[in-house]
Parts: C-alpha cells; structure tokens; sequence
C-alpha cells in the first residue's frame, strides 16, 4: 500500500487559510480537523464551521478526529460540514459504540476510531471490522508539538498483525509527531496514513510547495520508499 499523508490543518496559518490548502491540495491525500471541546482535553481548537469553510476550497477528503466527551453530539454537524470520515476516541463510545459507528454511517461518512496511547488495541478489537481507519495517537492528546511516544510504535505492529490475522481491511493512521525522526520506525512498523503537523510539515519551509518536498524527500530518504 502506498503510503498516504495527511495534513493537520490545526497546525496551518488560520490567516492564510484559502492559500495554503490550493497549495496543499496538489500534494496532500487528505486534510486531518480536529475538533476539541475543552473538557475531553483541555483545549479548543476547530469547529464544524471550520469544516464546512475549508470544505470550500479543499478538493481532498477531510478527516475529523473527535476529541470530544459527547462524539454522537458532533456527528451530523461534521457531515453536514462535509466531512469524509470521522473518527471519536474509543474511550468516550464504550456505552454506546455500536450505535456510534452506526450513526457514523447513517451520516454518510466512512467509520474511525482513535485510541490514546495508553488504551489498548484490546479496547476496541471487538469491532474493528466495523472500521474503516484506526487512528493511534502517538502523543497525548490536546496539544501539538508533544514529544513522540516510543512505545506505540509496537502498538502499531499489534494493530497490523490483527489485521492480517482477521483479515480487517482499516487503514492505521498515526497522529503525533510524524516527521523525520520517526518515519523509519512508523513506516516498518505499519502505518498506512502519516498525519502532517509542525515537525513534519510546516515548520520545515514557509512556501509550503518546498515544505512538502522537504518532507518528501525525508520520508524516501528515512523508509527507501519512493512516492
């Protein structure tokens, strides 16, 4: 599988919004919103409003991470706003997950789920054929710029072996500190979809065309994978 990239729009210039993403466009999969509601973590960051304003300008799919205590509140306001899939925390559907992904489909967008470093795949395994994208959080989350936790990357190799042993066909997408120090160990471990923030994409050049070059050649130069 080819390797995908994501870009965090969290960690994008909110006043160059249009210019960035025509930029982005011609190079990105897929834009990663992330929509925090200062009680599931303690910060607030996109809204559906957000969405729905990008959804404008981007031509790619736009993914919605719901770092939210109450997700089901959050569902059809994304997908009115145009989002292709949406991913709530593991831990915030354990009463209800069932009816979460269903809902999630009723809405018309593609079923994620993300878990927190400190969850195990074991949480969820019971209805990962259900999902389309397996989100693992490779930082904590809530804010950006956190140092990349080592232990996950076996996390995603237990992901990608339950895949094969179930025959599950979701994609696992990495959020945290994707970016040269890590790609080596996230690419052979079995990431599928690298989420770009600071580290891996804006902080490298501020003309995001040579920004995502740089980041290109990193990852071929990290994994010996040419894109």
């Amino acid at each position: 599988m080819k390797p995908e990239f994501s870009v965090s729009l969290m960690c994008m210039d909110l006043l160059d919004i249009r210019h960035q993403i025509e930029i982005l466009d011609q190079f990105t999969d897929g834009y990663h919103i992330d929509i925090m509601d200062g009680h599931y973590c303690k910060n607030i960051t996109l809204s559906p409003d957000f969405i729905r304003v990008c959804g404008q300008v981007a031509k790619k799919p736009m993914d919605v991470h719901l770092m939210t205590t109450d997700p089901n509140d959050w569902i059809d306001v994304c997908a009115e706003a145009g989002a292709a899939l949406i991913s709530p925390h593991a831990e915030t559907i354990n009463t209800d997950c069932f009816r979460t992904l269903n809902h999630i489909c009723d809405a018309g967008c593609k079923v994620g789920i993300t878990l927190n470093p400190a969850t195990p795949l074991q949480y969820c395994k019971h209805y990962l054929d259900r999902v389309d994208v397996l989100t693992l959080m490779t930082v904590d989350v809530g804010f950006a710029g956190q140092p990349f936790i080592a232990e996950m990357i076996a996390k995603i190799e237990e992901a990608r072996r339950l895949r094969e042993e179930n025959g599950w066909n979701y994609k696992i997408m990495v959020d945290g500190s994707c970016n040269r120090k890590t790609f080596g160990r996230l690419y052979r471990a079995g990431t599928d979809v690298f989420i770009l923030g600071s580290s891996g994409l804006f902080s490298l050049d501020d003309n995001l065309q040579t920004a995502f070059s740089k980041m290109k050649a990193q990852f071929e130069e990290e994994t010996g994978v040419r894109l």
